[in-house]
């Protein structure tokens, strides 16, 4: 980008003032959109891209500190500058630790706001070279993860390389075996975050008080058996990323604690009296509804808004079959590897076969059906006798059950319980991932 291309938000309340900076800026060569007041700066920021912010500090209502954190949200590669009048320099100082650029007292000089400005743009100019770079690195890794060049694939990386340099929480949703740990770990590469550590907890493998002593850790004598300190998760991440897989299973009680961490930056191990400050992004994902969760009293409203800044829905494979293909030889070069075979790649009828299956175990089922193709090979070419009966005979696509209209809704959710599980012979674990439910709730209901 040359600097006389960029484009520049600003920000302030004093009409006379802001018709000043928006000549001296034209002038310049800039590109210029002038907002007299907070309200009109947010509705910008949500409009259009911009490479520099500069607003006033003290304006009504929202104030240039809101311009600042919201920016870091909705406009997170644009450097910001705060002006300042006297009496306001402390607050300037405490909006660059919260991540503005600079800040220029008032009266303005010219020659102060233009360097200002400059060397503000040559600094988003580096980093956002640096994020190309790293996301151009990320591409040769990514070939080792996301796998697909569907529109709907394409369009949820998209997403994620959109939201990645920011530090706002994301909500990944999408049915059991989508691959949302992986979108979530290519947010955490993309990001500033990348050299921190990247830390997975999933939350319905853990009963409740241990998964509470995992995220937040726990003092010696905390309970019997504490024989000494322990951190917690949340601390190990500190300065990286955390992933909260299967959110929607956490208890109410680590609920509160949860949302206490992500309103305050701060949480107290078990037994201990004093805060401990993390540093820590927050990426959770679910394959339910949340939003149906909270109708019926399971999940916090004020923790689900906390966690959906930002959402990413990751599609199931049933609705990108154009990836199929393209996974299964993925697939096959990995587990090839592992086993050290030699095989050559798919017949053409094991290739029908597997693009016409619907996948209810969507990309896990599909590795697990490629590694046993792979382990039971004996030619050097998977056919469909090589594959599970069931993708071999299309039965996916078939299973169906008639529930008559006035049927009560416990009655209906005992009905497909009981018919999933016949369906998969009592396997559990299968009958969860096509629920899209955790195997632990499939005890509780039963």
């Amino acid at each position: 980008m040359d600097l006389e291309d960029a484009r520049i938000l600003l920000v302030d309340d004093e009409v006379a003032h802001l018709e000043t900076l928006q000549r001296l800026f034209r002038k310049e060569g800039h590109e210029v959109v002038a907002a007299s007041g907070g309200q009109e700066a947010l509705d910008s920021m949500r409009e259009e891209k911009f490479h520099l912010i500069i607003t006033d500090l003290m304006m009504p209502d929202i104030d240039g500190m809101d311009v600042l954190k919201l920016a870091r949200t909705l406009q997170p590669e644009a450097e910001v500058i705060l002006m300042t009048a006297f009496g306001t320099v402390e607050r300037a100082v405490e909006g660059m630790k919260e991540g503005a650029y600079d800040f220029v007292p008032k009266p303005i000089k010219r020659t102060t706001i233009l360097q200002a400005a400059k060397k503000a743009l040559q600094h988003q100019a580096l980093v956002v070279e640096n994020r190309q770079l790293k996301a151009r690195l990320a591409d040769l890794e990514e070939e080792r993860t996301i796998v697909g060049q569907s529109p709907l694939t394409r369009e949820a990386v998209d997403r994620v390389r959109q939201v990645a340099p920011s530090d706002a929480t994301v909500l990944i949703t999408g049915e059991s075996g989508t691959g949302k740990e992986l979108f979530a770990e290519m947010i955490h590469r993309l990001s500033h975050r990348s050299d921190g550590p990247f830390i997975a907890v999933n939350c319905a493998a853990l009963p409740e008080s241990i998964l509470e002593s995992e995220l937040f850790g726990y003092e010696e004598g905390a309970f019997t058996g504490a024989s000494e300190q322990k951190i917690g998760r949340f601390e190990a991440a500190d300065g990286g990323t955390l992933f909260l897989d299967e959110i929607g299973e956490m208890s109410p009680q680590v609920q509160v604690k949860l949302l206490r961490v992500l309103q305050e930056g701060s949480f107290e191990r078990l037994g201990a009296n004093t805060p401990t400050e993390v540093d820590v992004r927050v990426v959770a994902a679910t394959n339910r509804d949340l939003e149906e969760a909270m109708d019926a009293g399971e999940f916090r409203e004020d923790l689900y808004y906390r966690l959906n800044v930002i959402d990413i829905k990751i599609p199931p494979l049933r609705h990108r079959m154009e990836d199929v293909p393209l996974l299964a030889e993925h697939f096959l070069q990995i587990y090839c590897d592992k086993n050290d075979r030699q095989i050559s790649g798919f017949s053409q009828s094991a290739l029908e076969n597997l693009s016409s299956y619907d996948w209810p175990g969507n990309v896990r089922e599909l590795e697990n059906a490629v590694e046993r193709a792979v382990v039971l090979d004996t030619d050097g070419l998977i056919d469909e006798d090589d594959l599970p009966d069931q993708v071999v005979s299309g039965q996916a696509e078939d299973r169906h059950i008639t529930i008559p209209l006035g049927t009560s809704l416990d009655e209906i959710e005992k009905l497909v319980l009981h018919e999933t599980l016949k369906m998969t012979q009592g396997d559990k674990k299968l009958a969860a991932k096509l629920l899209g439910i955790a195997t632990r709730t499939i005890y509780r209901k039963l």
